[in-house]
């Protein structure tokens, strides 16, 4: 037994809530990959074109690219066993109407298009509130091992469903499979019921708003170093990756030969790969570093397009799929991993949102580009130039690092009451924020050069506009100004300060000398 398949039945055993949440997920998961799968099938023998058929990946996670971030702000601020109900209930109907339609063979090529897109809008409005559930259901020392476990289930889904839905289609008929879609979302629906997430803690300050906290997580992650870094990585990495998944029912068909049952054991084969990828990639992780880990799975997933694009042989195609799948898996929840440590509290639902929108929407987006390529120039050409493009994008390892969040950088720092003479309404706003240091002159390189350290953190966290001024009568004098767009954002600003942007403040603050003080002074638009 490794390590981390050991750590990973830790975390199931000691967590019951956890245990439960991944059962509805995984079934969830089955049932979604069984509708899918019967789509596209449905797809390429109704139209045999390939851009339809690669259109139907882009109605699945297209949802994702538009409503994913609004969602984790909504499971940020709102009531999240509320949202997620909601969303399965609506997708429970949607399914059970598709269900009747193709029971009296009145689901056309639009039909399967327009409720595979509404069916994706219900996911990916409950997706941050329920990966937020997941997390917070385990201690952060084992939140790497959760999220690994979410994969594992995911891509086991991915595994079992197409494989399951082809069966079911080739016996019984389509309509059995979207009818099994429709008994697993009201097995999630169940399991929220009985392991409910956690109520938000309680908060003295005002609640965000849908827009002010979408524009606070976009600024998180233009000014975060890290969860920047990864995004990118992401986007570049899914969006090159999509061709194979997106034209996998085109390489079963035109390349292979094969039927329903045998395209959905080409998607099995990707999701045998991932699982048994999941019980590995922790150790590998450790023994091979973040970097190397990406590069070996870029190299093998692109050599997995290259086969499938070249080859007509089965079993090497097969192979191929699951060292392909092994290695998505261990991309992409090593990304995802680093993005939900490396987010404080306040933001993780928002950050899962983030990564998702990254993922899926370049999915969605390269799934239709891969269909129309394969379209207009062929198969080949599609998977060919797919494959340099994913090769190609191991060179962002240089300007966007990745590593993960460390406990301090992601900790919430205690925070004192602000008083002033009159309190503000909490819409009131620019604020304006300006904290003045006089130092020794011998110290000013140094002094400026760890308080322009402070410049991210304060944009991360809700500054519209930093910038460090001169005091041109008193030379030892330096102030900081910053600002806000309201007063209730300044609040909110001051809350999420961590553990490391209090190292940062301390820092800079060592430089001023016994005897004098840091002043602020806070001032708020009237005109």
């Amino acid at each position: 037994m490794t390590a981390a398949t050991a750590s990973i039945r830790h975390t199931l055993r000691s967590n019951p809530t956890f245990r439960g949440l991944c059962a509805g997920g995984l079934l969830y998961f089955i049932g979604n990959a069984m509708q899918v799968m019967a789509t596209s099938w449905l797809m390429i023998e109704a139209t045999g074109s390939a851009i339809l058929t690669a259109l139907v990946q882009t109605a699945v996670f297209l949802p994702m690219f538009l409503f994913s971030l609004p969602a984790g702000v909504l499971a940020d601020v709102t009531d999240r066993r509320r949202l997620l109900v909601a969303a399965l209930a609506t997708q429970t109907a949607l399914l059970a109407l598709l269900t009747v339609l193709l029971l009296f063979d009145v689901a056309g090529a639009t039909a399967l298009l327009l409720f595979t897109f509404a069916i994706g809008c219900c996911t990916a409005l409950l997706s941050p509130a329920w990966n937020t559930t997941v997390a917070d259901s385990v201690p952060r020392a084992e939140m790497p091992q959760a999220i690994t476990m979410v994969g594992i289930a995911y891509n086991s889904a991915r595994a079992l469903g197409p494989t399951l839905a082809g069966v079911v289609f080739a016996y019984v008929g389509s309509d059995w499979v979207f009818g099994i879609a429709v008994l697993t979302t009201l097995l999630m629906w169940e399991s929220i019921r009985r392991w409910p997430p956690k109520p938000h803690p309680p908060s003295r300050l005002p609640a965000e708003r849908l827009w002010g906290g979408t524009l606070a997580a976009l600024r998180f992650a233009r000014h975060s170093d890290l969860i920047l870094a990864q995004l990118l990585r992401t986007m570049a990495y899914s969006a090159a990756g999509s061709a194979l998944w997106a034209l996998l029912p085109v390489i079963g068909q035109q390349q292979l030969g094969t039927g329903a049952a045998g395209f959905g054991a080409l998607i099995g084969c990707l999701g045998i790969g991932a699982v048994g990828a999941g019980l590995v990639v922790g150790r590998a992780r450790t023994e091979l570093g973040l970097e190397r880990l990406v590069h070996v799975g870029c190299v093998v997933f692109a050599a997995a397009m290259a086969i499938a694009a070249w080859t007509r042989l089965h079993a090497v195609v097969y192979l191929g799929l699951v060292a392909g799948g092994a290695a998505w898996m261990s991309v992409m929840s090593t990304f995802n991993t680093a993005t939900q440590t490396s987010a404080p509290p306040w933001v993780r639902s928002r950050a899962a949102a983030l990564h998702a929108l990254s993922a899926l929407g370049a999915f969605a987006f390269g799934s239709a580009f891969w269909g129309a390529v394969s379209s207009a120039f062929g198969l080949q050409a599609a998977l060919t130039i797919a494959t340099l493009a994913m090769l190609a994008g191991m060179l962002l390892a240089k300007p966007f690092p990745l590593r993960m969040g460390q406990e301090h950088e992601v900790s919430p720092a205690p925070w004192k009451d602000l008083f002033v003479a009159q309190e503000p309404d909490p819409q009131a706003g620019p604020v304006a924020v300006e904290i003045a240091y006089r130092i020794r002159a011998e110290d000013a390189e140094e002094f400026l050069d760890a308080l322009s350290q402070l410049r991210a953190p304060r944009r991360r966290d809700g500054a519209t506009f930093w910038r460090i001024y001169r005091d041109l009568g008193d030379p030892s004098r330096y102030c900081e100004r910053f600002i806000v767009t309201s007063w209730a954002d300044y609040l909110h600003q001051r809350s999420r300060a961590t553990l490391a942007d209090q190292e940062l403040e301390a820092r800079v603050r060592a430089f001023v000398p016994e005897g004098e003080t840091v002043t602020m002074q806070h001032y708020i638009a009237e005109r």
